[in-house]
């Protein structure tokens, strides 16, 4: 049996030093990337901090760590470390069975089984949510309607004919890191949330299923608890894709049904539509549309963004202008929150 590949990293001067040793090295790669960001409220009080952009310059500082090696019966391992320089991010293991799938390991900021597919829309850089918050420091107040399957955990894929099956499991649903011995070296307060929070599973298919055709859809159950109660939620969600020619269209429906005994306050449906044209082989212009049918007695919430995508050479450039309305209770003033990115990319 191959070992593992290894790895050393030393800061010298500014710059990364992979040392290998044995076998091989792990391989590490990054970006040269420079983005603008701004962001724009309605709102008064607190949240208006989020009109107080500061420097909207900003690099891109993530790194990934990648590194691989064969087994005697034709498998294969590979091993990625990746996240902000300075900051530990996230991690996946992966087991690669070849025709029978693939097994992996996620270890706190990836999707499992049916968040695989919570947005297939088409785009020219990222979805009409990306960035969305509506109110500024508050943990969770992002947008509704998205299907989860936890981010920490087991993801099994399989090609089975013309389909790609993904299945997730969440232990405990949790989020937090976990070193070689099980011990937690994470997130604060995540110890007290896995003792609570019931495992989450779900399943995902994509199929193309002819010609510039594809469809999709998942379902599964979200683990989380309550100060008197362990629940889950169910997510479903179902999709098509098509393409002719430069132009790509899709449309999808994903349903969030309230565990909670009794409860229904947090049922979500939600109605997502993308449209994306390639001009030429350089440049790509998209347009997304999002509405979300939050509990009862609220307004939906409703997002919306355009983004356009162009690369030549060596350089890339991508845009997006999101807009959102937050849903609210009848009669109460709507969040509204404006975001735009510019990113400029280089290949070297």
């Amino acid at each position: 049996m191959t070992n593992l590949k290894k790895v050393g990293l030393t800061a010298l001067a500014g710059s990364l030093v992979a040392v290998s040793a044995q076998a091989g090295s792990l391989s590490v790669s990054g970006g040269a990337e420079m983005s603008y960001t701004a962001m724009e409220t309605n709102q008064t009080g607190a949240s208006s901090q989020l009109n107080n952009n500061g420097n909207r310059f900003g690099i891109e500082r993530f790194i990934s760590l990648n590194g691989s090696g064969e087994l005697d019966n034709g498998h294969s391992v590979s091993i990625y470390h990746g996240g902000p320089f300075g900051a530990f991010s996230s991690s996946a293991l992966t087991y690669d069975m070849g025709d029978m799938g693939s097994l992996t390991y996620y270890n706190s900021t990836n999707d499992l089984g049916i968040g695989k597919i919570d947005d297939l829309m088409p785009s020219a850089y990222e979805e009409p949510w990306d960035g969305i918050d509506f109110t500024s420091g508050t943990s969770g107040s992002g947008v509704s309607g998205k299907v989860d399957g936890g981010q920490t955990g087991f993801n099994y894929s399989v090609g089975v004919g013309m389909a790609n099956v993904q299945i997730g499991y969440s232990p405990k649903t949790t989020n937090d890191f976990r070193g070689d011995d099980g011990q937690f070296t994470g997130i604060a307060g995540s110890e007290a949330s896995a003792s609570a929070n019931p495992s989450s599973t779900s399943i995902a298919i994509t199929a193309d299923v002819a010609d510039g055709l594809m469809v999709f859809g998942g379902i599964g159950n979200k683990g989380r608890d309550s100060a008197t109660e362990e629940f889950e939620d169910d997510h479903s969600t179902f999709g098509l894709k098509y393409t002719m020619g430069g132009i790509t269209a899709g449309y999808q429906y994903s349903e969030i049904d309230d565990g909670a005994a009794g409860s229904t306050a947090a049922d979500t449906e939600t109605d997502a539509f993308g449209l994306a044209f390639a001009i030429n082989e350089n440049l790509t212009v998209s347009y997304g549309y999002q509405e979300t049918e939050v509990g009862t007695g609220n307004t939906d919430q409703e997002l919306e963004g355009i983004a356009v995508g162009y690369s030549m050479g060596g350089m890339s450039i991508k845009a997006q202008r999101n807009e959102g309305e937050d849903a609210v209770a009848a009669g109460a003033a709507a969040i509204e929150v404006e975001r735009t990115e510019v990113l400029v990319g280089f290949a070297f």
